[in-house]
C-alpha cells in the first residue's frame, strides 16, 4: 500500500518491476472539472457525502438521491459532477490510489528500521480510513461488476508492487535476513493491509492500532536478525 521514493532507494530497489498506479478514470466521461470556488465545493460535498453514505449504507442501497440530499443539493445538482453513482465510487478510488502513491518512501532515512516500518504503515493506513466508505462500496461493487473486478486486480498488483520495492530496499540494510522470499512476504502483506482496511469500520483505534502493530513485528522479524546483545 505503499510506493517507493525515487530519492530513498538504491539500485537494487529500483531494479524491482514497478507497475504503474491503475488509472481508473481512463476511458470515462466524466463532466468537466469546474473551476470556480461554489462550484468545486459542491463536488466536494457529494464527494464527502459519497463517502458517507457508501460507508454508512453500501453501494446498491445508497441512491443518487441520498448522496444529492446528503450534500444539501438538488438531484440535478449531482448530474453537473458525475454522470452515476458508479461513476462517484471510480472518483472516490481513485482518489485513494492518488493518496497512496503520494505516500513518500525514504527508508534511507530511517535511524530506527523497526519504528520506520512501523510509521509507514501508520501513514498509510491513516490515509485510507478516510475513504473506508468508497473501500465498503468498492468491495460489493466488484462482485457484479467484471470491469471493476478486472480494476481490483490491477489494484492489488499495483500495491503489492510498492511492498515489495520496500522489502527488498529493507534487505539491503544491515542485520537483514538471506534468502527471504520478499515477493511471497509482500503479497502476505499486502492482502493483510486490504483485508484489515475491509475490517476497519468494525476496529475501535485501539484494535487497528494494534494490528498496525502485529503487521510491524510480523514484517521487522521476517526480514531482520535480531541485534545480538
Amino acid at each position: 500500500m505503499l510506493r517507493g521514493h525515487a530519492g530513498g532507494c538504491n539500485h537494487s530497489a529500483k531494479q524491482t518491476s514497478l507497475k504503474k498506479r491503475p488509472q481508473l478514470l481512463a476511458g470515462e466521461d466524466l463532466p468537466r472539472k469546474p473551476m470556480q470556488a461554489r462550484s468545486l465545493d459542491k463536488r466536494a460535498r457529494l464527494k464527502d457525502a459519497g463517502l458517507s453514505l457508501f460507508g454508512e449504507k453500501g453501494y446498491e442501497r445508497t441512491s443518487i438521491e441520498d448522496v444529492a440530499r446528503r450534500a444539501d443539493l438538488a438531484v440535478g445538482g449531482f448530474y453537473q459532477h458525475f454522470r452515476s453513482k458508479r461513476q462517484l465510487l471510480l472518483v472516490l478510488m481513485d482518489d485513494l490510489l492518488e493518496g497512496l502513491g503520494q505516500i513518500d518512501l525514504q527508508p534511507g532515512t530511517m535511524s530506527d528500521v523497526r519504528a520506520g516500518i512501523r510509521r509507514l504503515l501508520s501513514d498509510a493506513f491513516s490515509h485510507d480510513l478516510r475513504y473506508l466508505g468508497a473501500y465498503r462500496a468498492w468491495q460489493e461493487a466488484v462482485l457484479s461488476d467484471s470491469e471493476l473486478a478486472q480494476m481490483q486486480e490491477e489494484i492489488q498488483a499495483w500495491t503489492t508492487s510498492r511492498v515489495t520495492a520496500l522489502f527488498r530496499f529493507l534487505q539491503q540494510l544491515p542485520r537483514a535476513r538471506q534468502g527471504v522470499d520478499s515477493n511471497g512476504l509482500a503479497r502476505a502483506m499486502d492482502s493483510f493491509f486490504w483485508n484489515l482496511l475491509s475490517q476497519a469500520t468494525r476496529l475501535s483505534r485501539v484494535q487497528l492500532n494494534r494490528h498496525v502493530d502485529a503487521a510491524t513485528h510480523l514484517i521487522y522479524h521476517a526480514l531482520f536478525n535480531d541485534p545480538r546483545g
